[in-house]
């Protein structure tokens, strides 16, 4: 695949970005294209590998390793290579609903696992990706064509994420009438209020959805299910209903003073952020102008809050982290094609970095109290440092505070971006199915179907928090599911 010598004769070439100082100035997409030329010289890398642990999609040690998709990378980068920017978008389109949402936004498990990045710089199957599905676009190959015959089956999608958005598009391409069903005023779910705009541009998922719409999906927002709309109505009206809420229940941080005004959960205030910019057409600086922002979370909502409140204008941005500081290069325990254990900076810590001059991460720290003024505003946190130590009865490793670390920090936003412990109670109660002990969506291993006949899930809300890829994954394969359940047979892949 691809040229049989390219990995020797060519280094890896990223896309252009846009300078730190000019960039930080709005909430535009920030990654630019290659040439053409350049764009076949780094589809040419990829090698005639063998085993192309890219496309795997499994799990070792506990770590997804290659594309969830299963996309067959080797042979859509050797079209790219070949400049056949047609097929290659054909070839990727069999085995991906949304590759303009991954190509922006993904960690890229493919990458991770890919055989030249074993002593070398990985081929940049992400990238590559992407321009081929812009390449698409602008040549208007990407369509979502309407069914010449419908089955007369209904099919409920409850969430407009990822997950939901990727069965939706299947199962109406069989031929079901598909309605999805959004709380929030716009379609998008994750994609539109969980990530901001200058990682994936709104307008990329409105023209997904207007596709999708031309072709018979019915969209439905304002639309709480659960709370608005009752589950006994839905279970009554569709023949199968899936459940691709998300995991949007999210993990708390209860230290004295919690109470504080100026405490917030990450995915609302982007969410803010975002809603606001939509309407009002212009940054929301009231929400961090001026203000020392500290950010507790160190993961890719944690990054993009950062990168957020710097657009904003804060003064100061602060990111906690609780675990050490992970390894620049792997380590003898984390080998190739395991996902890298490494440090990784994004573009919100390059963002602080150049803004304030240092990496906004300390690691091994947390916050011990909150501090309010007499009016009840946060003002200052107390960090207190951790330090690994084994539970003798367990055998865990856990970070416990260190004696006499204690420092105060002013501080008059916090933004708790520590994950998420599964769905939102209400929905589950409303369909009466059984949850685990995460609170997701039960079903036996490896199904989709809830324990309630007709009622199937998808996404985070199956699976936990997780990636927009595996979302993707999901979705495909709960429509899958349903479509089998339904007809008796299914021919979605």
């Amino acid at each position: 695949m691809g040229k049989v010598t390219g990995f020797l004769e060519y280094e890896r070439v990223d896309g252009p970005v846009r300078p730190e100082e000019e960039r930080v100035q709005d909430f535009q997409e920030f990654h630019g294209e290659l040439s053409q030329a350049e764009r076949k010289k780094q589809a040419a890398r990829c090698m005639d590998c063998g085993i192309p642990f890219c496309q795997a999609g499994v799990m070792i040690a506990g770590m997804a390793s290659g594309c969830p998709l299963h996309n067959l990378v080797p042979e859509v980068n050797d079209l790219v290579y070949r400049g056949r920017m047609d097929e290659a978008y054909r070839r990727l389109s069999v085995t991906h609903s949304f590759p303009e949402f991954t190509g922006r936004v993904c960690p890229a498990l493919c990458e991770a696992a890919c055989t030249c990045g074993l002593h070398d710089a990985p081929v940049a199957t992400k990238e590559n990706e992407r321009a081929v599905i812009e390449y698409a676009y602008e040549n208007g190959l990407v369509k979502e064509e309407a069914p010449t015959v419908r089955t007369g089956k209904r099919v409920a999608v409850v969430g407009s994420g990822p997950a939901g958005l990727a069965a939706a598009q299947l199962l109406n391409r069989r031929g079901h009438e598909v309605t999805v069903y959004e709380r929030r005023d716009r379609i998008g779910g994750l994609l539109r209020y969980g990530i901001p705009n200058m990682k994936l541009d709104k307008s990329v998922i409105d023209r997904r959805v207007r596709l999708m719409e031309e072709a018979g999906v019915r969209f439905v927002v304002n639309a709480d299910v659960g709370k608005d709309i009752s589950a006994e109505k839905l279970r009554k009206e569709y023949d199968s209903v899936i459940l691709a809420c998300g995991a949007s229940h999210p993990r708390d941080l209860n230290a004295p003073g919690r109470d504080a005004k100026g405490i917030r959960f990450a995915v609302d205030f982007l969410t803010e952020v975002t809603k606001r910019l939509l309407d009002e057409k212009k940054p929301p600086v009231d929400l961090a102008k001026g203000k020392d922002v500290i950010v507790v979370g160190g993961g890719d909502t944690g990054n993009d809050c950062v990168g957020t409140c710097i657009r904003l204008g804060a003064k100061s941005v602060t990111q906690l982290e609780m675990m050490p500081m992970p390894p620049a290069c792997r380590t003898a325990g984390n080998p190739w094609p395991e996902w890298p254990k490494v440090l990784k900076t994004d573009y919100g810590q390059e963002e602080a970095a150049w803004k304030f001059g240092s990496d906004p991460r300390v690691y091994q720290t947390t916050v011990k109290e909150f501090i309010k003024d007499k009016k009840g505003n946060l003002k200052e946190v107390e960090l207190v440092s951790l330090k690994p130590e084994r539970d003798e009865k367990t055998g865990r490793m856990n970070m416990v505070p260190v004696e006499g670390s204690g420092r105060k920090v002013p501080a008059q936003l916090v933004l708790i971006a520590a994950g998420f412990l599964g769905s939102e109670a209400y929905v589950t109660e409303a369909f009466g199915v059984e949850t685990d002990a995460r609170t997701n969506v039960k079903t036996a291993p490896g199904a989709y179907q809830a324990s309630k006949p007709g009622v199937y899930t998808a996404g985070d809300m199956h699976r936990g928090q997780s990636l927009v890829v595996w979302a993707i994954s999901e979705g495909r394969k709960a429509a899958r599911a349903v479509d089998e359940d339904l007809m008796g047979y299914s021919n979605l892949d």
